[in-house]
């Protein structure tokens, strides 16, 4: 199966606490192997567990989702994305957090659609982007 879409940190957080329905609806429909995340949300999602230790019911979530999740490396083609896309962004003044810019980075890196409910990503130029929390089916 082809992967065709990276899903943004907001997107598995909406799904793991299953509110709004719909993101967990559109991604349980997805097909097997069709979505990803990236090393970058895997990283955000492991310090917000950090940030909160004693909240176990969102670690196991957490640990859960991560387990059957396929996860991307973040690498240099990524990294070439990044420069490339951050650089662009100041020269606009539509500047982005570094890690919205590491995932959409990533995500144009492998001609993915982002899927994300932040209309922040609006701002890069060529990203593809999908808001599941309005549904798409």
């Amino acid at each position: 199966m082809e992967i065709l879409y990276l899903l943004d940190t907001n997107t598995v957080s909406y799904y793991i606490a299953g509110n709004p329905p719909q993101v967990r609806e559109e991604l349980d429909s997805a097909s097997r192997g069709s979505t990803a995340v990236s090393t970058i949300t895997e990283a955000e999602l492991r310090y917000g567990v950090a940030r909160n230790p004693n909240a176990m019911r969102r670690r196991t979530s957490v640990e859960a989702f991560l387990g059957d999740a396929f996860i991307l490396p973040w690498d240099s083609a990524a990294a070439r994305a990044y420069g490339l896309l951050r650089a662009g962004q100041e020269r606009k003044g539509r500047p982005l957090s570094v890690e919205n810019l590491m995932i959409a980075a990533h995500a144009l890196s492998l001609g993915l659609t982002l899927v994300t409910h932040d209309q922040v990503f609006s701002y890069v130029d060529g990203l593809k982007t999908e808001d599941w929390t309005v549904g798409q089916s």
